[in-house]
C-alpha cells in the first residue's frame, strides 16, 4: 500500500486535479487489489509454514511473545492506515457538498481515490460510481465491473445493485435478468433502498416478484389496518396506496385501492383525495375521467397536497383534459414547489429555461435546477444526464438515466428510451437498441405516457425491434386516442382507417379522425390539412375513373343493342330534332 505523508488539509491546497491523474489513481487501485490478493495467499501459505517450524524450536514461549507484540504493531499500523483512509474520505465528502464547480469536485475525487488506494470501501464505490458514470469524462465500463465484481465479495450492497442494473441492461456484461434478480436480492437484503425500489418496480411491470422481499410490507399493512379501523384518515389512505401500488403484502387491486382511497376522501383527507384523483386520471380501475381527476386534484390542492398541487400544474401544462395554460400551470407548479415537491421545481425550471409561460430567465433556471439537486441523491442523477447528454456524452448520460428508469422513473425510461433508438451509444450493441428501447416505452406506458404508448404504435407499425405488425400498432393507437386524446394517435389511426392497414378500410372514419386531431391539438392543423386534400383529392380521383368506367360500359352495351354506329344515328336525332324546333319558330 502506498503511504500518505500528508495531510488531507495539506493536500487540499496543493491539489491541481486532471483527468489523466484521476484515471492513473484507479488504474493503480485496480492494480493494487489483485496484488494484495496474490500476496495475501502467499503469505497465508508462508504462515503456516512458520508455524511448523517454530513449533518444533525451542523457547516458543518467547516467540509467541515476540509474535504478540508484532501482531499488535502489525494491527495499531493497520488501525492507523483505516483511520487516515477514513478521514480523506470523509474530507472528500466535505469539499464535494461545498462545491460550486466541476473543478471542485473533481478535487474531492482526489481524496476519494487517496482514501480507496487506503482500502476505504465508501470510497472505492465513489470511484466506481465515476467510472460507470462517466464523471469528468473518464467512464470506463470494463474497469467499474471490476472493482464492483470485487466490492460485492467484500459485501457491498451498493455494488450489488450496481452488478444488477448493468445485468439488466447488457452493458459490459451479459444481458442477464435472472442474475439481475439475483444481485438486486442481495443488494435490498444488505439495505439498499435503490435495490428494493427496483425489485417492486419488476414485480409491478413483469408480474414477478408479487411477493417480494421486504417483510415491513406485512406490518406496514397490520398497523395501517388497526388505525384505519380506530378511524385514521391517513391510514385509510395509506392502505388505498399500498393496493394501488402493489406489493407482497397488498397485491395491486384497483378496487380495493377505490375503496379505501374513497374512505379516506370522504373525512376530507387530502392524500385520499389524490388517490381518486390518480385513479380516474390513469383509468386504474375506472374508466379515465380527467373531469373527475381534475375535480378531486383540485380538492386535495386546496388542503395544501403538494403532489395534487404538482398534477394540476401538470394538466395544464400538457393539456391533459383541459386547454394549455402555462400561467394556470405555473401557478400549481409553484405552490406545490413551495413544499419542496421535486417534479414541480424541475417543470419550474424547464419552464424558465424555455421561456414557456415566464419571461426566460437562466439565471432563475438555474437556481431552480440548483434547488433540485439539493432535494436528493437522484434528482441530481436527472440533471447530470441531461446536461451529459447536452454536452455530447451520449453513453454516460444513458447508463444514468437508465438507471433512473431500473429504479421505475417514468421520465427516465422515455429520455433512456430516445437515447437507445437514437443508436448515438456506443456501450450496447446496435441490434440491441431497438428491442431494448420498445421495452422502456412499454415500461413508461404503463405508467401512463401518452406519447410512449404512440411510440410503441410506431415500433409495431415500421417493425422497429419486433416484427411489423399494424393490428397491433392500430390498438396502441386506438389506446393512445381514446385514453389519452392524443392527437398524433388520432392522425396515425385516421392514416390507417384511409389505407385499410391492419384494420378494415374506412374513409368515413379516416375524415372523423383527422378533423379530431385538428381539433385537439392545434399544432395537428396543418398536417390535417394537407392529409384531407390528399384524401379528398384521391376520392376525386377514383370517382373519375369510376364514372369512365361506367359511361364505357354502357357505350358497350348500346354497341350491342343498336349496332356498331349508334353515334352516328344519335348525331343525325339531334340535328333532326334541332331542325324541327328552327322550323317551329320560325314558322
Amino acid at each position: 500500500m502506498l503511504e500518505v505523508h500528508q495531510s488531507p488539509c495539506a493536500l487540499l491546497h496543493d491539489t491541481q486535479v486532471s483527468v489523466n491523474e484521476l484515471k492513473q489513481f484507479l488504474s493503480h487501485i485496480l492494480e493494487r487489489r489483485k496484488l494484495i490478493k496474490v500476496i495475501y495467499q502467499r503469505e497465508n501459505a508462508l504462515g503456516k509454514k512458520k508455524i511448523q517450524r517454530k513449533l518444533r524450536i525451542k523457547g516458543i514461549q518467547n516467540k509467541d511473545i515476540s509474535k504478540r507484540s508484532t501482531n499488535h504493531l502489525r494491527k495499531q499500523a493497520k488501525q492507523n492506515f483505516t483511520d487516515e483512509g477514513d478521514q480523506l474520505f470523509k474530507m472528500g465528502i466535505k469539499i464535494l457538498q461545498q462545491s460550486k464547480s466541476q473543478k471542485q469536485k473533481a478535487q474531492a475525487y482526489v481524496f476519494f481515490a487517496k482514501a480507496a488506494d487506503m482500502g476505504n470501501m465508501k470510497a472505492m464505490e465513489k470511484m466506481a460510481d465515476a467510472l460507470l458514470f462517466g464523471n469528468f469524462g473518464m467512464q470506463n465500463i470494463t474497469a467499474a465491473i471490476q472493482l464492483y465484481e470485487s466490492l460485492a465479495k467484500e459485501g457491498s450492497y451498493k455494488a450489488q445493485n450496481a452488478l444488477g442494473f448493468l445485468s439488466s441492461y447488457g452493458i459490459g456484461m451479459e444481458y442477464n435478468q435472472a442474475k439481475a434478480l439475483i444481485y438486486y436480492t442481495f443488494g435490498s437484503a444488505g439495505g439498499s433502498m435503490m435495490s428494493q425500489m427496483i425489485l417492486v418496480s419488476l414485480g409491478q411491470l413483469h408480474l414477478i416478484g408479487r411477493k417480494g422481499l421486504d417483510q415491513d410490507y406485512y406490518k406496514a399493512l397490520y398497523y395501517f389496518l388497526k388505525a384505519a379501523k380506530a378511524g385514521s384518515a391517513n391510514a385509510m389512505a395509506f392502505i388505498g396506496k399500498m393496493y394501488l401500488e402493489g406489493n407482497a403484502a397488498a397485491p395491486q387491486n384497483n378496487a380495493t385501492a377505490f375503496k379505501y382511497f374513497s374512505m379516506a376522501a370522504s373525512k376530507g383527507n387530502a392524500i385520499g383525495l389524490h388517490g381518486l384523483g390518480l385513479l380516474y386520471f390513469y383509468g386504474k380501475g375506472v374508466p379515465v375521467n380527467y373531469a373527475e381527476a381534475f375535480k378531486y386534484f383540485q380538492k386535495a390542492a386546496e388542503k395544501g397536497w403538494p403532489n395534487a398541487q404538482f398534477q394540476l400544474g401538470f394538466m395544464y401544462y400538457s393539456g391533459s383534459g383541459v386547454w394549455k395554460d402555462y400561467k394556470l400551470a405555473f401557478k400549481y407548479f409553484y405552490l406545490a414547489s413551495q413544499s419542496g415537491q421535486p417534479l414541480a421545481i424541475y417543470y419550474l425550471a424547464e419552464m424558465y429555461a424555455t421561456g414557456t409561460g415566464v419571461l426566460r430567465s437562466c439565471r432563475t433556471a438555474v437556481e431552480l435546477y440548483k434547488g433540485v439537486c439539493e432535494l436528493g441523491h437522484w434528482a441530481e442523477k436527472f440533471l447530470t444526464a441531461y446536461f451529459a447528454y447536452k454536452d455530447g456524452d451520449i453513453d454516460s448520460s444513458l447508463v444514468q438515466y437508465a438507471l433512473l428508469a431500473e429504479m421505475g422513473y417514468e421520465v427516465a425510461q422515455s429520455n433512456s428510451a430516445f437515447i437507445l433508438e437514437s443508436k448515438k451509444a456506443k456501450i450496447l450493441e446496435k441490434e440491441k437498441m431497438y428491442p431494448m428501447a420498445l421495452l422502456l416505452w412499454n415500461r413508461a406506458a404503463i405508467q401512463g405516457n401518452a406519447f410512449a404508448r404512440v411510440k410503441i404504435g410506431d415500433y409495431h407499425y415500421y417493425g422497429y425491434g419486433t416484427k411489423k405488425d399494424y393490428q397491433t400498432a392500430a390498438t396502441h393507437y386506438s389506446i393512445a386516442a381514446d385514453k389519452y386524446h392524443s392527437a398524433q394517435a388520432m392522425f396515425n389511426l385516421a392514416y390507417m382507417y384511409e389505407h385499410g392497414l391492419g384494420i378494415a378500410k374506412d374513409i368515413h372514419l379516416a375524415r372523423r379522425l383527422y378533423d379530431m386531431a385538428a381539433q385537439t391539438s392545434p399544432d395537428a392543423h396543418i398536417p390535417v390539412f394537407f392529409a384531407l386534400m390528399k384524401l379528398e383529392a384521391m376520392h376525386l380521383l377514383r370517382d373519375i375513373l369510376f364514372f369512365n368506367f361506367t359511361m364505357r360500359w354502357k357505350w358497350m352495351k348500346l354497341d350491342n343493342t343498336l349496332g356498331p354506329h349508334w353515334d352516328l344515328f344519335v348525331i343525325g336525332l339531334i340535328v333532326a330534332v334541332l331542325v324541327f324546333l328552327l322550323r317551329n319558330r320560325y314558322g
